[in-house]
């Protein structure tokens, strides 16, 4: 049985509490008059029994709808570009190298202003279609590159024994090659997701209203800067947790014997 790291514990309590006090102490040197008490209607409303969603959280409800559509494009992109570039295809490999230093060597926002200003007038579709055509083009990049490290990663002795056993490149890949890349990658793959979760935020300059986007409205409004920012940082860093622990278990149950 594991020990308590205490002293883990207490350094993290230090530290948070060294941090709020810096924030507290700043924002009463600038005048600034705290007002959470204002905080929950913007979350939710209950009246005579009736749940009702606040701003912030519609807004998280569209940030969840783009990151778990665009989580699944990004995968999808980010192997099919790591399967190119490890293709014997000449044009597959140039395609795959174009696209990725073209999306990894230019900010997100601009691709978020070039596909929703100049693609999506000549495709006709949304700003929020929009929105996560350019969040997974950009995470899958990176996905692809994580993809071909773990791919990469394995013992030549895969390929050959896959081979002797007579598997066309399709079911190499597919029953051997990808189940183990896979493991090895989740790691990382997990810290993409969670960029993605993250960059998603960005969307709101294209006027897409997820919950950064309710903030800045609430913030214009109210001029209650701190507590609606550092709610939904909250907010964030609750889903980004929660989604760590999921794959650590995960990561325990399927653990890479090397």
């Amino acid at each position: 049985m594991s020990k308590i790291p205490v002293k883990d514990i207490i350094a993290y309590t230090l530290v948070m509490g060294g941090i709020v006090f810096i924030i507290l102490r700043g924002a009463s040197e600038q005048g600034y008059f705290w007002q959470w008490f204002q905080v929950p209607k913007y979350l939710f409303t209950l009246e005579d029994g009736k749940f009702t969603l606040g701003p912030l959280l519609q807004g998280l409800k569209v940030t969840l709808n783009i990151t778990w559509i665009a989580m699944i494009l990004t995968y999808t992109i980010g192997l099919v570009t790591a399967l190119l570039r490890l293709s014997d295809s000449i044009v597959g490999r140039l395609f795959a190298r174009v696209y990725l230093e073209t999306a990894r060597n230019t900010p997100l926002i601009v691709q978020l202003f070039f596909i929703y200003f100049v693609v999506a007038p000549v495709l006709g579709i949304d700003r929020l279609f929009s929105a996560i055509i350019a969040l997974s083009l950009f995470e899958g990049a990176y996905a692809s590159e994580i993809y071909r490290s773990g791919i990469v990663s394995l013992p030549k002795g895969q390929w050959e024994a896959s081979h002797s056993l007579g598997l066309s490149l399709f079911d190499t890949y597919r029953k051997i090659i990808l189940p183990q890349a896979i493991r090895r990658v989740l790691p990382p793959l997990t810290s993409q997701t969670i960029s993605l979760i993250k960059d998603s935020s960005l969307v709101s300059v294209i006027a897409v209203y997820e919950m950064t986007m309710q903030a800045n409205a609430i913030v214009a409004e109210t001029f209650l800067s701190f507590e609606i920012y550092f709610t939904i940082a909250a907010i964030y860093l609750v889903i980004t947790i929660s989604l760590s622990q999921v794959v650590a278990l995960l990561e325990r149950r399927f653990k890479v014997n090397n």
